[in-house]
């Protein structure tokens, strides 16, 4: 009878408490929301495209949220990252070496190159588009159409005259082009970008493996000399690329091939 008495005492107990609790949290509350609150002021972006020359609108956001998202198929489409970035991967295939130089610091070297080789056309495209569209002197639209115009120029000068026509002829839209017979930049400009940039690609393609099979033949004859003097010796077990590498290595060096190959790529581009 004891134990059933305190166990109704202890009951008892927790209950008030509880109950004591639940008061105290609601008066609380009561307390938190009676008291007038006092706003933060409201900071809000004006989407509107407003009459001032400073204004910031929604095309403006649309325009800049787009070039955000196809910023990278820019950098490795329209520019020379393309080429640089698959003959340092070629140079490493036929060299050997796995995994050096890592990814990291071939696309970092691709990027820099990149950078300086295409500086003269970002300086144009500042000078002739961004500059002028800040200082509220020209619209959006001639802005586009001044940066796209050294952006051309560059692609065009890179061109393959039959990658070129190949897409013309798919397109439908344009007469083939003889650069041979000296065509005129005036009409190679008029075309548009929907053909120079395809054509662009491929051409850079062609000439990133075209520069990928020069680099391979050197080593190449390395491993077939390596491998050729393992056989005469009887050592066929031993992995020809175990002896092979230090040699490939040893000559690259010797022969200062990083300078030499950044100086083919870049006297590359006309």
């Amino acid at each position: 009878m004891n134990e059933v008495k305190q166990k109704k005492r202890v009951l008892k107990k927790q209950t008030i408490r509880f109950l004591i609790s639940f008061a105290v949290t609601v008066c609380l509350l009561f307390v938190c929301f009676a008291v007038p609150a006092y706003a933060a002021p409201e900071i809000s972006i004006d989407l509107n495209s407003g009459e001032g020359t400073n204004a910031f609108g929604a095309l403006d956001l649309l325009f800049l949220s787009t070039l955000l998202a196809l910023a990278p198929s820019i950098l490795i489409m329209m520019t020379s990252f393309t080429r640089i970035i698959i003959v340092l991967s070629f140079l490493r295939n036929a060299m050997g070496t796995q995994q050096s130089p890592p990814n990291q610091v071939l696309t970092g070297l691709a990027l820099f190159l990149t950078l300086f080789v295409m500086m003269p056309v970002l300086t144009r495209m500042n000078e002739e588009a961004l500059q002028p569209y800040n200082e509220g002197t020209i619209p959006i639209e001639t802005a586009l159409e001044n940066a796209s115009v050294p952006l051309k120029e560059f692609m065009i000068r890179e061109i393959y005259t039959s990658d070129l026509n190949l897409f013309l002829s798919i397109s439908n839209t344009e007469q083939p082009v003889d650069t041979a017979n000296g065509q005129p930049q005036e009409m190679l400009m008029e075309i548009g970008m929907e053909v120079i940039i395809p054509a662009f690609i491929t051409s850079e393609l062609k000439t990133a493996f075209w520069v990928g099979f020069l680099i391979y033949i050197p080593f190449l004859i390395i491993d077939m000399v390596v491998s050729s003097t393992l056989m005469s010796m009887g050592m066929v077990m031993l992995p020809p690329s175990t002896i092979s590498l230090p040699f490939k290595i040893m000559v690259f060096v010797v022969v200062d091939g990083w300078n030499l190959l950044i100086e083919a790529l870049i006297s590359g581009f006309k």
